[in-house]
């Protein structure tokens, strides 16, 4: 409640008392006559007296006291509405009928600094766009909505929501407008990752296609009858076919990867087994390659995880170091536990010794379709999906992936998961 100077009246109950002083004065005045005691002359005198000496009394109490005194009276729109504005978690500013800001809350003043109460939002808001919006939407009493881009400081969007509001029923024409401004970065951002990630995987298909289509179409024509040119043909149609299927594979196990993203694993799982599992199942590459694979685990890992998912990232950690880091013709696999702010946690580091990744592709590694060298990972059979999959296998096992590379010294990537105690911990799959 806040104090506002209000008019009052002269207080009755002063008054009710002069009328009482006077009709006890008249009474007591008229008996004195009456019993003889004053003449009827000096009994009147009295009484007018006695009455106009109330009558007096009365006035000069209204004037001793203030015709307005404060008073606790509801609180004014303005810090009501400034009340709202504050407690709502996006941006909105509130303007009059003359586009002045009447308030703000704090991240719209995060969103346009130079924003400041009792100033018109064109002076802050340089976007002929927007101004035209509230105008439109003060016009003709309707939402408004306008979308637009912000380059500097960085690449933003944002939808802006012009709403008239009518405070008083009696006004024909909206006496406010509220501002209210969604951030579309996010949504933005998803819906260009969701048109590069069809863009890149209907490339990645379409060459094994066109590269089947054109071997068979030559094995209609030209080729039938040539033994030699057939068997070269079809075995590379055998390897377009088989990378085609991989390809497939790692956006199936991507796509299941990120609809259980919310749900964690909580089965407990041995990181070493399934380690030297696929140590031993890549064996061959390793052998085709030159590549000796090391794997040093002293104690059991005991982390809650999907068994399956689990095997696949590390399948994809040491394929690529076997085919990528070949060059140096070892492969070191280290277990262990370490510590970090949360607790104990498991460490898995895969490296090799080849001639390493040059530090500028680091950070984008794990993105989908992301190759440092695109001949180079095709002539692999590589998909470009590989350390997309690790990546998201981790966030949903909240691990976590660090690589650490020298041009010409090879490179190392860690797998960081954590420990928990678990009253299953005896029943490891």
């Amino acid at each position: 409640m806040s104090l506002n100077e209000v008019r009052l009246t002269p207080r009755s109950s002063r008054w009710r008392g002069v009328r009482f002083v006077i009709i006890a004065a008249a009474i007591v005045f008229a008996g004195l006559a009456l019993l003889r005691a004053l003449t009827p002359g000096f009994a009147f005198a009295g009484f007018a007296i006695v009455a106009a000496a109330a009558l007096l009394a009365g006035r000069a109490g209204d004037e001793d006291e203030p015709l307005t005194r404060p008073v606790a009276v509801a609180e004014p729109a303005g810090e009501r509405l400034g009340a709202v504005v504050a407690g709502l978690p996006d941006p909105v500013i509130a303007l009059d009928r003359n586009g002045r800001v009447l308030t703000l809350n704090e991240p719209a003043r995060s969103l346009a600094p130079a924003l400041r109460q009792g100033e018109p939002v064109s002076l802050a808001l340089r976007m002929p766009e927007l101004i035209e919006a509230i105008g439109r939407a003060y016009a003709s009493s309707e939402e408004q909505r306008v979308e637009y881009s912000e380059r500097v400081p960085v690449d933003r969007s944002f939808e802006m929501i012009v709403k008239p509001v009518t405070r008083e029923p009696k006004l024909a024409r909206p006496d406010l407008v509220l501002m209210t401004f969604h951030d579309l970065t996010p949504l933005r951002r998803v819906e260009e990752m969701r048109a590069d990630f069809v863009a890149n995987a209907s490339h990645e298909l379409r060459t094994p296609l066109a590269a089947l289509s054109g071997f068979i179409e030559t094995l209609q024509g030209s080729a039938r009858d040539d033994a030699n040119r057939r068997q070269r043909f079809l075995a590379i149609m055998q390897e377009q076919a088989r990378r085609m299927a991989r390809l497939i594979d790692d956006l199936l196990s991507l796509s299941r990867i990120e609809l259980n993203a919310h749900r964690r694993p909580d089965t407990p799982i041995d990181l070493v087994p399934i380690v030297r599992q696929v140590a031993d199942g890549l064996q061959t590459l390793a052998r085709d390659r030159g590549v000796t694979v090391n794997v040093e685990a002293a104690n059991a890992l005991i982390v809650p995880g999907d068994r399956d998912e689990l095997v696949r990232l590390f399948e994809n950690l040491v394929e690529n170091a076997l085919k990528y880091g070949a060059a140096g013709k070892r492969v070191d696999i280290r277990l262990g536990l370490g510590a970090s702010p949360d607790g104990e946690e498991a460490r898995v580091g895969v490296r090799d010794y080849g001639p390493g990744i040059a530090p500028e592709h680091v950070p984008r590694l794990t993105e989908r379709f992301y190759r440092v060298d695109v001949r180079e990972s095709r002539a692999q059979g590589g998909t470009g999906l590989g350390l997309a999959l690790v990546k998201h296998i981790l966030n949903r096992h909240h691990g976590r992936l660090s690589i650490d590379s020298v041009p010409g010294a090879g490179a190392t990537f860690t797998v960081y998961l954590p420990v928990e105690s678990s009253p299953a911990a005896d029943k490891l799959v």
